[in-house]
């Protein structure tokens, strides 16, 4: 069956829910389509803990907040923080309901434009339908942007290792040697699961000291990311230099810092850290185990391996833009697209968020602080339309 929208949302997750109730206050005639929270549901273990606290709720019009809904539950945030994966999946639910948003829990196959039509979109969708569309906008999950250096892969053999996005059933992982390549936030906390799923040994490999484990300090980060709804440009309008002090920053906060509450979960006896150390090399034994040789000429037996390697954005990896003809039409640079201040691609009327704008608008939108502003600015587009 053929259907016609105004705004097409394409991805169910923190940007598309908040894009969604935004765009529910405008009154604009919008359908979101993906599987909610997908990538999160899916892609993220159970148990896992978010460095997110609860001011990092999804309503861009601040009335079902996070705290709005532990009013519900007769809870504070001192209650629940750190936040859990769960109580955030929870969370999400409720906003969806309390908003009346239903996502189509159908994914899209094919995503084309027709710049001479009205309406200029067409998606087309997994279950054959065809949704047209007068605007489309794309907020992705993190998964089609999955990191595997080539040049690290290359030294395991196939099937022996996986990326953190893959590998979020530990029940496998019980009395195994584990080696964990990466050394931040997901790093340690996949190390913190592994163990306690029963591994007997995870070994944590990383190029550069060891984060501390201390609280991040991230009352900075709200005040600029909220006040770029009204000053969109601020972020692509700095220097090189200063775009650089921005990153370094954030980086010190959320790289060089892991939670604290990850220490007595990871500094144990069956946890050994590696840091300032690189694999040169990875041999498959005769009994299955795998020996992996340190730059530092230490040797590691193992059973699997698991990239906390993070994500790479580059469009050509998203499957519905790679099978139709937006690649044709798209602006990027490394991979990211170019995007104007309300986040809008060269491409009239198609936008693009989550964590694609960066490059333009900063790396808070690789974090969920950014969903509000990201709806509000786009928002403030289609109502121009």
């Amino acid at each position: 069956m053929d259907s016609y929208i105004s705004l097409l949302i394409i991805g169910a997750g923190p940007f598309g829910l908040s894009l969604a109730a935004e765009a529910q206050h405008l009154d604009i005639n919008y359908m979101i389509v993906g599987k909610p929270m997908g990538f999160w549901q899916e892609n993220m273990p159970t148990g896992m803990f978010l460095r997110s606290a609860c001011d990092w709720h999804l309503d861009p019009n601040n009335k079902n907040t996070i705290e709005a809904y532990l009013l519900t539950q007769g809870l504070t945030p001192a209650d629940v923080e750190p936040l859990s994966l769960a109580f955030y999946l929870n969370y999400a639910a409720w906003f969806q309901t309390q908003q009346g948003i239903e996502p189509v829990p159908i994914f899209v196959q094919q995503l084309d434009v027709f710049p001479e039509q009205t309406p200029r979109f067409r998606a087309t969708m997994a279950d054959g339908s065809t949704i047209y569309a007068d605007h489309v906008a794309i907020a992705p999950g993190f998964k089609p942007f999955k990191n595997e250096p080539a040049e690290l892969v290359a030294h395991f053999p196939a099937g022996r290792y996986s990326h953190t996005c893959d590998h979020v059933d530990f029940s496998d992982m019980a009395k195994q040697r584990c080696l964990i390549v990466g050394g931040r936030q997901s790093a340690f906390e996949w190390t913190a699961l592994l163990q306690e799923a029963g591994a007997t040994a995870v070994h944590v490999v990383h190029r550069h000291d060891t984060p501390a484990f201390t609280e991040a300090d991230w009352s900075w980060v709200n005040p600029l990311v909220d006040a770029m709804i009204d000053n969109p440009g601020w972020f692509r309008n700095l220097t090189p230099s200063e775009k650089d002090e921005v990153d370094k920053r954030l980086w010190a906060e959320g790289r060089l810092k892991v939670e604290p509450w990850l220490a007595e979960r990871v500094l144990i006896d069956r946890v050994h850290l590696w840091p300032n150390s690189f694999i040169t090399a990875c041999d498959e034994m005769p009994d299955g185990a795998l020996t992996v040789t340190l730059n530092t000429g230490t040797t590691l037996t193992v059973d699997h391996i698991i990239l906390a390697t993070g994500y790479r954005v580059n469009m050509d990896y998203v499957p519905y833009l790679a099978q139709g003809n937006i690649l044709d039409n798209l602006a990027t640079t490394d991979g990211y697209p170019l995007l104007d201040e309300h986040f809008q691609t060269n491409i009239p009327g198609l936008f693009i968020t989550s964590m694609p704008a960066i490059r333009d608008f900063g790396p808070f939108f690789a974090f969920t602080i950014s969903v509000r502003t990201s709806a509000k600015l786009i928002g403030q587009e289609l109502v121009q339309f």
